[in-house]
């Protein structure tokens, strides 16, 4: 009998993006390793939920910033499940700050959660995944708009701006390793606005989109298992968006 696959999905504590492509994951029958940074308790209901219909899942604690972390993170979803065939890095902070007021601290912080952080996610995961006969595949998660980078959100958007690179230098330092092992990336665009976000603001994030709507955390799901599941794609980056990285309806890059 073949062992069930295993899925390592970060940032998936919480009922964002990261938790629907755990979902999408399961109801492919992959068992489940969730990460959590400090939404313990969200993690522990979605663990126990999953387990109830049956899903074998475990949480895993760590801050991605921590090289020692995160190698004691994979090390522990190796030692539980005996392999890591997807990772999906959906784990990331932002918030809008006017230029002005933005510090090197923030412009730091940023750079460690989501590229360092994703960075070693990547490479210690790879690096496992290139020890396996059946490699694996890497999903990284960036943002459209390092295209089009819209106001205050200066310190954020250069840390997502690496992901594609990054994401192409690892494809090349573990595919040459192990030919099995592909990294791809995934450039949501307005997917799961946030609920306060004013209705004036959402009006003009949707008409910014070709499709004329909002997308769904569904729409990364399903590209997440395009990726895992067609073996001929690496080193690719592809956007979800609606349209919106080709389309400036005002001439400009200035909605979400």
């Amino acid at each position: 009998m073949t062992p069930r696959k295993v899925a390592l999905v970060t940032g998936a504590g919480k009922r964002r993006v990261g938790w629907h492509v755990a979902q999408a994951l399961v109801a492919r029958g992959y068992a489940l390793a969730i990460h959590y940074r400090s939404s313990a308790t969200e993690a522990a209901e979605t663990i126990e939920a999953w387990r109830r219909a049956g899903v074998d899942a475990e949480a895993f604690h760590a801050d991605l910033a921590d090289e020692v972390a995160v190698r004691a993170m994979v090390e522990s979803v190796v030692a539980r499940f005996g392999r890591i065939d997807v990772l999906v890095t959906c784990a990331a902070t932002w918030k809008s700050k006017p230029l002005e007021a933005v510090t090197a601290e923030d412009v730091r912080s940023y750079f460690e959660t989501n590229t360092l952080g994703t960075f070693l996610c990547c490479q210690h995961v790879g690096l496992a995944m290139v020890r396996q006969p059946e490699g694996g595949a890497i999903v990284t998660i960036g943002d459209w708009a390092i295209e089009r980078p819209y106001l205050d959100y200066a310190a954020y958007f250069p840390s997502k701006g690496a992901i594609p690179t990054l994401t192409r230098v690892m494809a090349v330092e573990l595919g040459t390793r192990n030919p099995k092992v592909r990294v791809n990336c995934i450039l949501p665009g307005p997917v799961m606005l946030p609920p306060d976000l004013p209705q004036a603001e959402r009006d003009e994030a949707i008409q910014a989109t070709l499709v004329k709507r909002e997308g769904s955390p569904e729409n990364i799901a399903q590209a997440v298992l395009h990726f895992v599941e067609n073996d001929f794609i690496t080193g690719a980056c592809l956007p979800v968006d609606g349209g919106r990285t080709v389309f400036a309806p005002d001439g400009s890059g200035s909605s979400s």
